[in-house]
């Protein structure tokens, strides 16, 4: 009887250690604290509309085709400057030491030039005269010629060498404003690579992306409505530019819209919608948007997190179209009145417990 006791008296204990053992796996699973939104849709525009960015029409980023170490900057990002203005320095030694010997061979080729023209002078003559045959006359011209060459030679040289002292000596193209520095003071400058960028006075662009399915609609002149929304302004201006290739724009066709003036401050890089004055062939449902930070990137999926019926993650894969300012719009795998994942305090995965804030 008291081994039948102890038998049970184990199994007992084992069940209460395994149930124990398996309430802790489930409270030790961790839980994320999350801030979900629902998806906003957009409600029909029956005209084309495309985002894009602001941009001065009067840009450059200036580099250079010598390489050396800065040796100084002279301007700062948001000073004015004037055409031919020096901006940016570059060690020139080797060149200087180039030049150096290039007007040694000019002074060279000059000499031997003089000499040969006082001979041809001297022989024409004597050949008038008769008293040098065609022969002697006929090598001087020669050497006069070979003279002659080989000053021009070294002449051209030196144009070259002073050409070259542009690209160590960067100025500015027109007058405008700094609007960044790409390199500092002692690093090394690379043929090609950008130094400084400088926007000019004047009026402003905005480049926009257009679709396939809408871009032939698009007309050079066309007259269009432009929203800047970081300070909810409209502009007027007119189609400039309709690419016809979407080679190198992933899919879709680049249009440059010049703006007209306007009374108010436009930056360059501010957010625009365009509307133009063509309606839509075919009447699409509701487009969908989602903010672009909320999006999860891996290689080339694009996917975002989404809560489901028992309050855990899931990643879903998105196909994404348009973007407009900080919103992406959503072509399949998310409808209208879903909830998804905005921020989280914690790293997100597959299966992951939640707590909406």
């Amino acid at each position: 009887m008291k081994t039948i006791y102890t038998i049970a008296l184990a199994a007992s204990l084992l069940a209460l250690s395994c149930g124990k053992k398996e309430t802790t796996n489930n409270n030790n699973k961790p839980t994320v604290a999350v801030k979900v939104a629902k998806v906003t849709a957009n409600d029909n525009n029956p005209f084309i509309t495309a985002s894009g960015k602001v941009a001065a029409t009067n840009s450059a980023e200036l580099s250079t085709r010598m390489m050396g170490y800065v040796t100084n900057i002279h301007v700062k990002v948001g000073d004015k400057v004037n055409k031919g203005q020096l901006l940016v320095s570059i060690n020139n030694s080797d060149l200087q030491a180039k030049k150096a010997q290039v007007e040694a061979n000019v002074i060279k080729a000059q000499a031997g030039f003089s000499s040969a023209e006082k001979d041809y002078n001297r022989f024409k003559n004597l050949f008038e005269q008769n008293s040098a045959s065609q022969k002697e006359f006929d090598d001087i011209i020669v050497h006069y010629n070979v003279a002659k060459a080989n000053l021009e030679a070294a002449k051209q040289m030196r144009n070259e060498i002073n050409s070259q002292f542009a690209y160590t000596n960067i100025r500015a193209p027109f007058s405008g404003v700094v609007t960044n520095k790409f390199i500092d003071k002692g690093a090394m400058a690379n043929p090609g690579m950008p130094l400084i960028s400088v926007e000019g006075k004047g009026g402003f662009e905005v480049t926009a992306l257009v679709p396939e399915s809408e871009i032939s609609q698009i007309k050079k002149d066309a007259k269009v409505n432009v929203t800047v929304k970081s300070i909810n302004k409209t502009v007027t201006g007119n189609v400039s530019e309709v690419s016809t290739s979407a080679k190198n724009t992933g899919g879709q066709y680049l249009v440059k819209i010049n703006l007209d003036k306007t009374g108010f401050n436009l930056l360059s890089g501010m957010f625009a919608t365009v509307q133009f004055p063509v309606e839509r062939t075919q009447k699409s449902t509701d487009m969908v948007l989602i903010p672009s930070e909320a999006l999860v990137h891996k290689g080339q999926l694009s996917g975002i997190y989404t809560v489901s019926q028992s309050n855990t993650a899931v990643l879903r894969w998105l196909l994404l179209g348009r973007s407009f300012g900080n919103q992406v719009e959503v072509l399949s795998g998310l409808s209208a009145d879903e909830s998804y994942i905005v921020s989280s305090e914690g790293k997100l995965y597959n299966g992951a417990n939640i707590t909406i804030q």
